[in-house]
């Protein structure tokens, strides 16, 4: 007799156990924090996922012989994204978990890389979203002392060996970054470059003030300087303006507005330094519900008694022409000038989460010009269907020639 079996999640009782085995399993883990129910929930939701309007999905509960759930995963792909991959079609497993037995977890691949084979797929990324990529991306394997950042995977150690064991190999590495909330972290260098600046009129540095500008304006601002920092890079697409509101339409509920910073020359944007709470401080008494009480809860939480302690640093970048000239720097330096303000006195600590080693850019401006150190760090894995395929980590971020 088999000790373990599979159940296709396929009932509102079985999306239900997919929630509650992790609430279960991670009891007394004291840095695990649970997650909303709906935030994963909607990931296999095509009202609220549009990768399942032309991709599929799929989940599994792992048994034992007495019916107790040991295991969940997930599998699925977008032929667009399958299609963009390095070198073949390419699906995802994530929301992965299990005890700690080799066997389950295998009997949990496995499913996932034959329902894969057959959708064409020709390997697997392990632990992603099924949706961006700074939520629920990588697995971690540095910092398991630390607390997650909101809609940031925290896992067992032992999940490493699961994965390893079965053949996973590092595809990536992601890292998040600790940056103090006090003032005189910057190099005397940087801050004679900052000072260059303040005595330039061209050249100004705000956070978000909603009387001056809509948020509207703000959001194509964002999106002048995304489209032209970011979208340079291969594998990077512009965004529409409707992109670009609709995601600081998301954010308005929670938008500190002395934490969203933007850098200008002549009134036109160069830069932006996008920064929100940390929510994990505000759900961890929730237990993963959000109905109409919890809403309210959350509400006075976050507004009220403040329990957001922590900054969760979204994104941030620079046009190309005003790069090397501090213009990050900038923006931290006005941001650092006010920490120790009434409003902002509440943040302890600055954390940056999502940059690729792939980036080593990125990484080098975040540990020069923000002075962030690293702090935790997650792990996409790949694992390749055929075994004598040779393996290759993920090429290096490069600028898109003209």
């Amino acid at each position: 007799m088999e000790k373990y079996s599979l159940k296709e999640v396929t009932t509102r009782n079985d999306a239900r156990e997919f929630l509650d085995f992790a609430k279960r399993l991670y009891r007394d883990e004291p840095n695990w924090i649970c997650p909303l129910d709906q935030d994963i929930e909607r990931r296999f939701d095509p009202k609220y996922n549009e990768l399942l309007r032309n991709g599929e999905a799929i989940r599994w509960l792992a048994l034992d012989t007495q019916g107790r759930t040991v295991g969940r995963i997930a599998a699925f792909y977008n032929p667009e994204l399958a299609a963009a991959a390095d070198g073949q079609p390419t699906g995802g497993c994530g929301f992965f978990e299990s005890i700690d037995d080799q066997q389950v977890a295998d009997l949990m691949f496995d499913a996932a890389k034959e329902w894969l084979a057959k959708k064409g797929m020709e390997a697997m990324d392990g632990p992603v979203n099924f949706g961006d990529r700074d939520q629920w991306w990588g697995l971690l394997t540095k910092g398991f002392e630390f607390t997650p950042l909101y809609t940031n995977p925290y896992n067992f150690e032992y999940y490493i060996r699961l994965f390893e064991n079965y053949g996973f190999q590092n595809y990536f590495n992601q890292h998040t970054y600790l940056r103090e909330l006090a003032e005189g972290l910057f190099p005397d260098n940087v801050y004679e470059r900052v000072k260059r600046l303040q005595e330039e009129p061209r050249y100004s540095f705000e956070h978000m003030d909603k009387r001056k500008r809509s948020l509207q304006q703000y959001a194509e601002d964002f999106r002048t300087v995304y489209n032209k920092a970011w979208a340079k890079f291969t594998g990077v697409k512009p965004i529409e303006r409707a992109h670009a509101l609709a995601l600081m339409n998301s954010l308005r509920p929670i938008i500190d507005q002395r934490l969203m910073y933007f850098a200008y020359y002549d009134g036109k944007p160069i830069g932006f330094y996008l920064m929100i709470p940390d929510l994990n401080g505000v759900i961890a008494p929730l237990k993963g519900h959000f109905g109409a009480w919890d809403k309210l809860r959350f509400l006075w939480r976050l507004k009220v008694s403040r329990k957001a302690t922590r900054i969760f640093a979204l994104i941030f970048g620079v046009i190309p022409e005003f790069q090397g000239k501090g213009i990050e720097s900038g923006m931290i330096y006005n941001f650092e000038q006010q920490v120790n303000t009434p409003h902002l006195k509440r943040y302890k600590s600055l954390e940056l989460a999502w940059i690729g080693d792939f980036n080593p850019l990125m990484m080098r401006m975040v540990e020069t010009l923000v002075c962030a150190k690293k702090h935790k760090m997650h792990t996409t894995y790949r694992y390749l269907f055929d075994r004598e395929k040779p393996f290759t980590r993920a090429p290096k971020m490069t600028v898109k020639k003209d």
